[in-house]
Formats: C-alpha cells, sequence, structure tokens
C-alpha cells in the first residue's frame, strides 16, 4: 500500500458522516411532508364527517368529486387566476427587480415602499382591499369618483380580475425581491462590454439581463404556478367564493367541502388533487426551463 492510498480516506466513511447530516431533515419531510400526504389520501377513499366512525366507500367520495360541476366551475377559477395572476405578476416584478437592482438612494427608499406588503398577512390584506372596495362606504364615495363607484366584489364580471389585482398587490414585492437579487448577481463587466459595442439599455436588458436571469425566471415562475394553488385565507375573506361560484378555488372548495359539508373524504379527495396539480406543474415549469437546473446562472459570462 502506497503513502498516497493510505491517506485517501475510503468511500465508507465520507459516506456515512454525510448521512447522518441529512438525517434529521429527511426526518422533518418524512414527518411533516409524507405521511401527511399519505393520511390524505388514505382518508379520500373513505365517507367521514368529521365525527362518526371512518368508514371505506370504495372510491365514491373521487366519483363525487371528478363528476361535481362545482369541483370543475373550481377548476375552471383555479385555472383562470393562475393565468391571470401569473400574466400580471412576471413581468410586473421581473421589470421592479430590474429597476430596484440600482445603487441608486432614491431606488433604495422605493425598494422599501415596494416590498411593505410582504409585512401583511393576507387576511389583513383582504380586510382593508374589502373596505376599500365597498360601493357604499370605500374610496368610491369617500373621492366622489363614479367610476369607483362600484360593486367590485359583488359583479361576477368584475370579481375575479379584483382577486387577481389583490394577489398581485400582495406578490410582486416577494417575486421582485427575488428578481433584484439574480440581477445583482450578473457581471458589472457584461454591461460594461455592451455599453462599449453602443448598445443602450433596452437592448442590454433583452441581450444580458433577460438571458442571465433564466433559472432566476423558472424559479419565480414555479413559486407563482404552484403558489396559485394556496390562495385560501385572501380569497376566503375578500369573497368568500362568491358571487356565486366566481372566485372559488379549489382549496376554498376543499375547506368548504370539509368543514361546511362535513363531507371530508371528498376535502381529502381534493387535497390529493391540489397535491397533484402542484406536483405536476412544477414539474413542467422545470421541463420548460431545460433540463441542466444545476447550470450556472453566470454561464457564458
Amino acid at each position: 500500500m502506497t503513502a498516497a492510498t493510505a491517506a485517501r480516506p475510503s468511500v465508507a466513511r465520507v459516506a456515512a458522516p454525510s448521512a447522518w447530516y441529512a438525517a434529521p431533515a429527511a426526518a422533518f419531510f418524512l414527518v411533516f411532508a409524507v405521511l401527511p400526504v399519505g393520511a390524505l389520501v388514505v382518508l379520500s377513499f373513505t365517507s367521514w364527517d368529521g365525527l362518526s366512525a371512518i368508514a371505506f366507500d370504495g372510491g365514491e367520495s373521487w366519483r363525487s368529486v371528478l363528476t361535481s360541476e362545482v369541483t370543475l366551475a373550481a377548476l375552471g377559477v383555479t385555472g383562470k387566476i393562475m393565468l391571470f395572476s401569473f400574466l400580471v405578476q412576471a413581468p410586473a416584478s421581473l421589470l421592479l427587480g430590474t429597476f430596484t437592482a440600482g445603487r441608486q438612494r432614491y431606488r433604495a427608499v422605493l425598494a422599501v415602499l415596494y416590498f411593505l406588503p410582504l409585512l401583511l398577512s393576507s387576511a389583513a390584506v383582504a380586510l382593508a382591499f374589502k373596505a376599500l372596495l365597498d360601493p357604499n362606504f370605500g374610496i368610491g364615495t369617500a373621492s366622489g369618483l363614479d367610476v369607483l363607484r362600484q360593486d367590485w366584489l359583488g359583479n361576477s364580471d368584475l370579481v375575479l380580475f379584483v382577486v387577481v389585482f389583490v394577489i398581485a398587490w400582495q406578490f410582486v414585492p416577494f417575486h421582485t425581491l427575488i428578481y433584484q437579487g439574480g440581477v445583482r448577481q450578473i457581471p458589472r463587466s457584461l454591461y460594461e462590454a455592451a455599453e462599449i459595442d453602443g448598445a443602450g439599455r433596452v437592448r442590454q436588458f433583452f441581450a444580458i439581463t433577460l438571458p442571465q436571469l433564466k433559472y432566476t425566471i423558472i424559479t419565480s415562475s414555479t413559486l407563482m404556478v404552484v403558489g396559485s394553488l394556496t390562495y385560501f385565507d385572501l380569497v376566503f375573506v375578500l369573497t368568500a367564493g362568491g358571487p356565486g361560484y366566481a372566485t372559488r378555488l379549489l382549496p376554498l372548495h376543499m375547506y368548504l367541502t370539509g368543514f361546511q359539508a362535513n363531507e371530508m373524504g371528498a376535502a381529502s379527495a381534493i387535497g390529493v388533487l391540489l397535491v397533484l396539480l402542484g406536483l405536476g406543474l412544477a414539474l413542467v415549469v422545470q421541463r420548460l426551463g431545460g433540463r441542466d437546473r444545476a447550470a450556472s446562472e453566470m454561464e457564458g459570462a
């Protein structure tokens, strides 16, 4: 045995401590993610009102959920809010993140103002906008502008866009912060070289900033799309799913099915459906972004 061979640690000695380092995180994931989802799947095949004994129903809960017009309507509303929220949040947060990434002092002040909604809970935001949009005592009456004096939350043609606006108002700052960090990681030398070549600000944005933010865009988009499946408290406080089923998203439908209709089996089936949709959407976004998810954002620099 040579001295180099003797000094080289064995693979087993290196792997064993590494496995122990990951054990707490693995245990946490098992207890708070895998086991609850497993219990949810089992419960989705039962008939239970939350009080009496649990009885397996042979998939009747799934049949009732998948054939329900309310579920299909909730799925459609969820898809619309997901699409509209993404179309509003993605460009707004990208532009604001790029703008606030500058080092000027006034941009730092504006960044603080932009990030204020992050300090508020969804319930507080919903209560504030519900008061502002009240047709009798809200901002329309206070300002005297007839265009604002509408039943924003009671009109089925307007309420969906109001919900999208409130969601964007609360969550655009979060994604702006993500993009701000991504832009500040781009080497300044790239922009200096582009300026020497005569490229203007718009050309630099499309030729340098956007390509370098590829993996930041993937991360932000994944959070936007999958996060749209978790909007509950904001919509529940703001509209309670109304008027009618105009804003009844799947998470809200799950809550109302389980805790108002006392159909825990059907509610669990809706929960499993949400998990599957979230995983599927995350995989689609990641696949559209490319297979090399570990590639550096600085490639080509």
